[in-house]
């Protein structure tokens, strides 16, 4: 894989050589670009002499004019490398990349790269505890970036707590798993629904519920950020759909379940994170319904189980559907997983799962197997939930 290997201005900088020599063993090309402050702690010579390959340090060459080349070639390094490596991650690296600021080549380099990023941070304990960072490396998760975070022990400045770069085997093990991840779905079309429905009452009122339709997006971006088709069939949400997905936009259960049954034999992968309404109006008056002192009871039929529709006409494909629940939530995950012939159920709590931009998900697997995915992003926790469909889709083949 061609990486780029961006060195921040910290202590740590001298780790970053090993981490360059490691990357090489393992068959990786890598490029080094360092920041005017790292060049402080070393010597574009020393990565250099382990790469082959001239280190970039600036975006215009010192000494020479400005020239076109000069100009373009972090777009063109963007182009042609396959993920970025940034180790150490200092804080003002952190806080530029994460406000889009682009004063030198890496930050530069950063901004036009639209693959995976690999961050290792490494800094004072009190400037890693800082809001301001702690956002900023938040901000940056949201993004989908992979980030190793740093070791508690002695540091540099005497201090003891966090903020040691990671150990190089964290670090390489973080850019081979991004590695792993970047094409394996290339050539899949994976379906994912998202966000709630609305079941109108009368022409201005309706019922629905509180789903965001963060994660059902978040699976979408990460799905074809690892190369699949994807098609996205939405409710109304306040979102940017994921450049490149095929949006099928549509408002009620019943659309949604026509939107899935007109796409689903393109589909190899199906993902229902869409929070459907489970009961509906029948029979919609066409005028608005006059305020009065009456109460307004209402009779309300089942929607479409489209779930358990899917699960009976899947065939081959993996099928995973979302539970959330308020009370015994694996048991009911694990209910829906055998009634609904899903192939995996990721269960959430309801508090935890409508709106919020992180969740703490527990995955149950037609194998039998439970994953407990720790408190992550939502995008962070899409490309665990992809990578564990790719694992069970591998085990299911073997076993037929």
């Amino acid at each position: 894989m061609n990486l780029v290997l961006g060195v921040g201005g910290g202590i740590a900088a001298y780790k970053a050589a090993e981490l360059a020599r490691a990357l090489l063993e393992r068959g990786h090309n890598v490029q080094v670009v360092m920041t005017r402050a790292a060049r402080q702690f070393v010597r574009p010579l020393t990565f250099a002499a382990l790469t082959g390959r001239e280190v970039i340090t600036d975006l215009f060459p010192r000494g020479s004019q400005p020239a076109l080349a000069s100009a373009t070639e972090h777009i063109r390094l963007a182009q042609e490398c396959e993920l970025l490596v940034v180790a150490p991650a200092t804080a003002d690296l952190l806080a530029r990349f994460a406000h889009g600021l682009a004063d030198e080549f890496l930050t530069a380099l950063y901004l036009a790269f639209p693959g995976p990023v690999v961050l290792a941070p490494a800094m004072n304990a009190n400037m890693w505890r800082h809001p301001a960072t702690q956002a900023n490396v938040e901000t940056l998760r949201q993004r989908g970036h992979l980030i190793v975070e740093p070791e508690e022990g002695p540091l540099a400045c005497g201090m003891v707590g966090p903020g040691r770069l990671a150990e190089l085997s964290r670090i390489v093990q973080a850019v081979e798993a991004a590695a792993a991840r970047r094409r394996d779905l290339e050539g899949e079309c994976v379906l994912v629904t998202a966000g709630p429905t609305l079941e109108p009452l009368d022409p201005v009122r309706f019922i629905s519920n509180r789903s965001s339709g963060k994660m059902g997006y978040a699976l979408a971006e990460a799905a074809l950020a690892r190369g699949a088709r994807v098609i996205l069939i939405s409710g109304p949400v306040h979102l940017p759909p994921p450049p490149g997905a095929e949006l099928v936009r549509v408002e009620t259960a019943a659309e949604m379940r026509q939107a899935v049954l007109d796409r689903l034999s393109e589909a190899g992968i199906v993902i229902k994170a869409a929070a459907v309404a489970d009961y509906h109006l029948a029979d919609v008056p066409r005028q608005k319904r006059k305020k009065s002192a009456a109460r307004w009871s209402l009779e309300l039929d089942p929607t479409p189980d489209i779930l358990a529709e899917i699960g009976q006409i899947k065939g081959d494909r993996i099928l995973v559907g979302f539970a959330a629940e308020t009370e015994n939530l694996i048991a009911e995950a694990r209910r829906k997983l055998l009634a609904k012939n899903c192939d995996m159920v990721v269960a959430n709590r309801v508090e935890e799962a409508f709106g919020a931009d992180d969740n703490e998900v527990t995955l149950l697997l037609r194998t039998g197997e439970t994953i407990e995915l720790g408190r992550a992003s939502k995008r962070e926790l899409a490309d665990r939930i992809l990578d564990a469909v790719l694992r069970l889709r591998l085990s299911l083949h073997a076993a037929r």
